[in-house]
């Protein structure tokens, strides 16, 4: 508005009439009178008019000359002055450069940094320094944290065939870990998944080179090492950058159609093991008792070489006590007495007696 309202004072000058009607208004230069430039015609000198305003009009090199001052520090009225404004990007340039420059990498962790898209290299644990944002990008992978997918027979068309053609649900758990970041971030995209085709892939294999009751009984962690071992190399053949750090049987059972017959079939087979093993302790301790009586044997016999007739006559006595002692005999030691007298019975008749009494 101010440069219209110049423009306009301007040309009211250039068309302006310093003539009035009572003759020549006089020189520009001449002072005006003390009446207000109102003494010229009938009611004053007519030689003399009344003076323009001193103050100069703005014009369009004003205009720039104080848009200048003020984007250069003289600021507007009742507005904080524009410098500040200037500094604050610039501060907030330099803190964005800063924290996008600077990462600090966890001991558990790396950081897989891309330029412009494109992988260019790792950081180990501490401090690292990189291209600001967007140039360099880093990726924070963890790759000592142990993780955990979960398999299992959800339905009759999960079933797996074992090598004696039967079916068994099986049920299990693979743990992994990132082993190479760089290579789990580009060459897999969906880590869990392809972990999980190949985990049943390989369990598939083993159980069709194993029998039910190897499934099912002792034979657990020779498929799980079996497994495992199958699964790296199918994933170090992807460039996954995963490394598998075991595999756990969970429920390794028959169908639910024939799941109680193979109960009582095992449960047959338990009582069959728990007779064998009794009967494995009974011929142990028979041998045990044979090897000693044999051992004795042997150190009676050595007796025997070294004095024969005092060895034989003890061995009488002690053969004779044995079998002396589970029968009823009347010892009587008196030369020449011959009658006989059955102690034995008589004490028998005499018991007889006094309990009919």
């Amino acid at each position: 508005m101010n440069i219209l309202s110049g423009w306009g004072a301007r040309a009211r000058g250039l068309f302006a009439d310093n003539k009035g009607p009572w003759g020549s208004s006089g020189s520009d230069d001449e002072p005006s009178s003390s009446d207000g430039g109102n003494s010229g015609g009938p009611w004053g000198d007519p030689g003399r008019k009344r003076k323009r305003s001193s103050e100069p009009n703005p014009t369009l090199d004003e205009f720039f000359r104080r848009s200048r001052e003020r984007f250069s520090g003289g600021g507007f009225p009742g507005r904080p002055d524009a410098s500040i404004f200037v500094w604050a990007v610039i501060v907030v340039v330099l803190l964005f450069l800063v924290f996008t420059s600077m990462h600090s990498i966890s001991p558990g962790q790396r950081g897989v940094v891309t330029r412009f898209g494109r992988y260019s290299y790792t950081l180990g644990p501490g401090f690292g320094i990189t291209l600001p944002y967007p140039v360099d990008r880093v990726a924070k992978i963890d790759v000592e944290g142990i993780r955990t997918v979960n398999l299992g027979a959800e339905s009759s068309e999960d079933l797996m065939l074992t090598g004696d053609q039967n079916l068994i649900d099986i049920a299990y758990a693979v743990r992994w870990n990132v082993k190479a970041p760089e290579l789990y971030l580009f060459q897999l995209s969906d880590p869990d998944e392809a972990i999980k085709q190949v985990a049943e892939s390989a369990m598939r294999s083993v159980i069709a080179q194993v029998t039910l009751q190897d499934a099912m009984g002792d034979k657990r962690g020779e498929i799980e090492a079996r497994v495992v071992d199958a699964m790296q190399r199918v994933l170090d053949g992807y460039r996954s950058g995963v490394a598998v750090q075991g595999v756990a049987i969970q429920q390794a059972d028959p169908p639910d159609e024939v799941n109680d017959a193979f109960k009582e079939v095992t449960a047959a087979q338990q009582d069959a093991k728990s007779y064998i093993n009794q009967a494995n302790s009974y011929a142990l301790q028979i041998t045990a008792k044979a090897q000693g009586d044999a051992t004795a044997f042997d150190k009676v016999y050595e007796q025997y070489k070294l004095a024969p007739d005092v060895t034989r006559r003890r061995m009488y006595y002690e053969t004779m006590e044995q079998v002396l002692s589970k029968v009823d005999k009347t010892i009587i030691e008196a030369p020449g007495v011959t009658p006989y007298l059955p102690l034995p019975q008589v004490q028998k008749e005499q018991q007889k007696k006094e309990s009919a009494q």
